[in-house]
């Protein structure tokens, strides 16, 4: 070596003697092979970087290059120039080139997979074939076609068949003759309970009707039901709205399921009562009227309401005495549930309620759905057809349509939380008779189409009891009421 310091590894500084630029015969084999290690798989401004440093061309790594490769072929060391190689430095340099070259083949062979999985991902329509979906001839002979290519890129054929979204079991089956068709496909049965095109038509025209447009299944099903008829279940009129499309109107939005908590049974009416005041839209922009309501929890029927132009605890508190009075209610031992609003919480709100003995029960704090029965009333009543677009003329004009909505959701609205039945038949107990003539109806119908009839008929029980959300004042209720809560059943 002549005192030079030998190649470093690693990617340290070079020496000052790679600086300069020597000739080839200058570099020892050993020099050489560290060199063509050094240079393996470096490309471009890299590879040319490090010709650079050492004062080397590329047809000098190429010349270096097919000189190892020759000697290795011949089983003897590369020539030597200037020193000879012992035989550990060469079994030593071998192992790593041979290394390298696996190295190398693994490298190209991956390269392959993910070009034949490109091909496989780009070769696919907007949708994938998902398991179970039909494929007829012309879609399978291309995808075996794809999965043959893939196939001689390397790729295995359970990563071919991942990424076209079918199972390779089913890769195996469409290479067999007799399964080269998907006989699936041939098969068009004819329900024994399918629908006759009268039954249909008349169905649809139903749908589409002035009377039962935008009214979901759910809720026309009680309706006729209540009228004597049965013309389908509920699903199959789900069904049949979703294939005529858009030409039944749309559907009110669906409530969110309200989290579970503690909650006390109530069995009968005028035993728990929600309340709560919301605004209405008054005469002059920026101006509102608001609406004083209050509702029995077990029967969802408005017991009292009034119409004022302000937020008073004086006139919540008349209110409370008054609906009290006008239904002939004991108020002793009666929950009333509320939020925490001004007019709730007021002391002369809360000394009204005192001598009536009625205990109240207030929301947590910065929780807005802990009075969930007046806040579902509100929803219906806004989201009313008949509610007017445009502002109340008056406190008259307002007191005038509420007249209206309450006669109509009273005695006409059938609840869906009430198994379709209205607030009056559940408050004055005539659930059970609307209840058992719809079961009747159904039993019959039954008894006239029974292959329609899978499993049991709709469950027309009536509702179970009311479960009211109860925390109660953080005072004890003796000491703030007078008097002790008792079991509402």
């Amino acid at each position: 070596m002549g005192g030079r310091t030998k190649l470093e590894e690693g990617g340290r500084r070079l020496p000052s003697w790679r600086r300069v630029r020597m000739s080839q015969e200058t570099w020892a084999p050993e020099d050489k092979l560290r060199i063509l290690s050094e240079a393996y798989g470096l490309r471009g401004r890299a590879l040319a970087t490090l010709l650079l440093r050492l004062g080397l061309n590329r047809g000098q790594l190429n010349e270096w290059h097919a000189v190892a490769l020759r000697a290795l072929a011949a089983g003897a060391p590369p020539r030597q120039t200037e020193r000879p190689q012992t035989s550990r430095q060469v079994s030593r340099l071998r192992v790593r080139i041979e290394q390298l070259e696996r190295e190398l083949r693994r490298t190209v062979k991956s390269l392959s997979e993910a070009k034949a999985l490109l091909a496989l991902s780009r070769c696919q329509s907007s949708r994938k074939s998902w398991k179970g979906c039909y494929h007829d001839r012309d879609e399978r002979q291309r995808l075996m076609a794809h999965i043959a290519r893939a196939l001689q890129e390397g790729v295995r054929l359970k990563t071919a068949c991942a990424e076209l979204g079918i199972s390779a079991r089913t890769v195996h089956r469409w290479r067999d003759p007799s399964h080269a068709e998907d006989r699936r496909g041939n098969t068009r049965r004819c329900p024994a309970n399918k629908l006759s095109e009268q039954e249909r038509s008349r169905l649809l025209a139903m749908l589409a009707s002035s009377a039962f447009r935008g009214v979901s299944p759910k809720r026309l099903v009680p309706i006729l039901a209540d009228q004597g008829i049965y013309l389908a279940s509920e699903s199959t009129l789900y069904r049949l709205r979703r294939s005529a499309r858009p030409g039944l109107g749309r559907l009110p939005a669906a409530s969110g399921r309200a989290p579970s908590r503690q909650v006390m049974a109530v069995r009968a009416p005028n035993r728990g009562w929600s309340w709560d005041i919301t605004y209405l839209r008054g005469p002059a922009r920026g101006s509102f009227l608001y609406l004083y309501l209050i509702m029995d929890v077990y029967s969802r029927r408005i017991m009292g309401w009034r119409i004022h132009a302000q937020e008073s605890m004086e006139l919540a508190a008349s209110l409370i005495s008054h609906t009290c009075k006008v239904n002939a209610v004991d108020p002793k031992g009666l929950i009333l549930r509320s939020d925490n609003g001004g007019p709730m919480r007021g002391s002369k709100m809360l000394a009204a309620l005192r001598t009536l003995g009625i205990v109240p029960s207030f929301s947590r704090p910065q929780v807005r759905d802990d009075n969930p029965f007046s806040e579902a009333l509100f929803r219906t009543l806004k989201q009313h057809p008949a509610y007017p677009a445009q502002r109340f003329a008056s406190i008259e004009s307002a007191s005038t349509w509420m007249e209206g909505f309450v006669a109509w959701y009273n005695g006409q609205h059938l609840h869906s939380g009430l198994q379709f039945v209205t607030p009056n038949a559940r408050h004055f107990g005539q659930e059970h008779e609307i209840l058992a003539r719809r079961r009747w109806l159904y039993e019959r119908a039954r008894l006239l189409h029974p292959a329609r009839w899978s499993t049991h008929i709709r469950n027309w029980s009536p509702a179970g009891p009311a479960e009211l959300l109860v925390s109660l004042d953080p005072k004890p209720p003796g000491e703030a009421m007078g008097c002790r809560s008792r079991q509402l059943d």
